[in-house]
């Protein structure tokens, strides 16, 4: 069955990982040496399998309401022994798994975008760069943001960077993550990202990989990357532009003819050339501007290429990326990513990349079920996805393994119509939500 090769390899991550485990404990050779009920392969997935509500409910619903089950004590005393890279690299195995399940296409589309979590801490368990202080909230909170890569056809996440909220820093943040992320032969990564991601490095990073990016800039009537350039004096245009990047003013640096000089001041990362040197770094990529309503435009600097990628194709490319968006609503609240279960920065690490893992897990699990359920009818249907992370968190838990659950029939029973006429529009209020306190959390 479908549902038993997913547990699988996710199983098989977990126990590639539990082989080496000196190399994730805090104390190598001290840590996990003794048995105890909550080794560490029982532990991740605990983490994977953890829903939103009280940390002694969550050990009642994972151990069977064994009255034999690890107290609260026992699991914080083990996490505290574990490295939020041990359940990172479980992240890591189970997608190279699932990656053998499709056939790729000559494009990956991968849509990056950031997040904010807040968590309940105090100054004696996180550091002052997790403290910040936003506008709604007069007494501050403690944060991280995420830097996620989105797969936009599998629906899944291919990658994430977690930073200290006061630390955080998008153009940085994208770099290591697009040099370390894996290409399937055959195929190439598209990165689409939003005005915060368009920046000379970024855009030389993915080229150096042989990749492809597609970043959406300021409009040309903006102070911005696209100002001073000779564009076409109408709405829409098509124009590839060849830049020469300096970091230094000297005038022995001699610029080709028909290439756009633009000098990297110090304050801004280029990891291609030092600053005050008299190297260059020739950059080229296209600049498509078309129409978004009466009286605005949208700008769209890409590197791909023109003959396959018109107008009017990276128009509906881009707007593709606000499935980014929807994927962190369902991370934060179904998946749980707003119900922490702890004060400290490593345990907050440790659950978002378990989160991280579920969310991929559901959506492996339902889009199978949607493909297998599809019809000739009025809708195409998809599963509720709030229904479906309750049941995959209840069949990694070890009582699933006892019986034989027929997972993907109950998915099925849970279809919903998708319904792509329906729009709603962006809330303009403030995006901060303060984090949710251990007293208030679900019984």
């Amino acid at each position: 069955m479908f549902h038993d090769k997913i547990k699988s390899f996710f199983s098989s991550a977990v126990d590639k990982t539990v082989s080496s485990i000196s190399e994730y404990a805090v104390n190598p050779g001290r840590d996990f040496s003794r048995s105890r009920k909550l080794p560490p392969d029982r532990l991740i997935t605990f983490l994977v399998s953890e829903g939103a509500g009280t940390t002694k409910n969550e050990l009642l619903d994972f151990f069977g309401l064994d009255p034999e089950k690890p107290t609260s004590s026992a699991l914080n005393q083990q996490r505290a022994k574990l490295k939020p890279e041990a359940v990172e690299a479980v992240f890591k195995e189970f997608n190279s798994s699932i990656d053998s399940l499709d056939l790729l296409e000559a494009y990956r589309f991968l849509a990056v975008d950031g997040a904010t979590v807040t968590y309940p801490s105090g100054p004696s368990f996180s550091p002052s760069e997790y403290f910040s202080s936003p506008g709604s909230s007069s007494k501050g909170c403690y944060s991280m943001h995420i830097n996620a890569f989105y797969d936009l056809d599998r629906h899944i996440y291919t990658d994430a960077l977690i930073q200290p909220v006061r630390l955080k820093d998008e153009f940085r943040a994208f770099c290591s993550p697009a040099d370390r992320h894996p290409v399937p032969p055959g195929t190439r990564n598209v990165y689409i990202g939003g005005r915060g991601y368009c920046s000379y490095n970024n855009m030389a990073h993915v080229i150096e990989n042989g990749q492809y990016f597609v970043f959406c800039a300021k409009d040309i009537l903006l102070k911005g990357m696209l100002c001073n350039f000779n564009f076409p004096e109408k709405d829409s245009f098509d124009v590839s532009v060849n830049v020469v990047l300096v970091r230094s003013h000297s005038r022995k640096i001699r610029i080709k003819p028909g290439c756009y000089r633009r000098f990297v001041d110090k304050a801004a990362s280029f990891d291609f050339i030092e600053y005050s040197s008299y190297d260059t770094y020739e950059l080229s990529f296209r600049v498509v501007r078309f129409s978004i309503s009466d009286n605005s435009c949208e700008c769209i600097v890409t590197n791909l290429p023109k003959e396959e990628f018109p107008p009017g194709r990276l128009k509906k490319l881009y707007f593709l990326r606000w499935g980014s968006e929807s994927s962190f609503r369902k991370l934060k609240y179904t998946i749980g990513l707003n119900s922490f279960h702890s004060c400290k920065p490593q345990y907050i690490r440790q659950e978002i990349w378990a989160r991280l893992i579920t969310y991929n897990i559901t959506e492996v699990l339902a889009c199978h079920a949607a493909i297998r359920h599809q019809k000739e009818t009025k809708y195409t249907y998809k599963v509720n996805f709030s229904t479906a992370a309750h049941i995959c968190r209840c069949f990694l838990r070890p009582a699933a393994e006892k019986t034989s659950v027929p997972i993907m029939s109950l998915l099925e029973q849970e279809l919903i119509p998708v319904r792509d006429e329906r729009q709603y529009p962006r809330l303009k209020t403030a995006h901060f939500r303060k984090p949710r306190y251990f007293i208030y959390r679900a019984s």
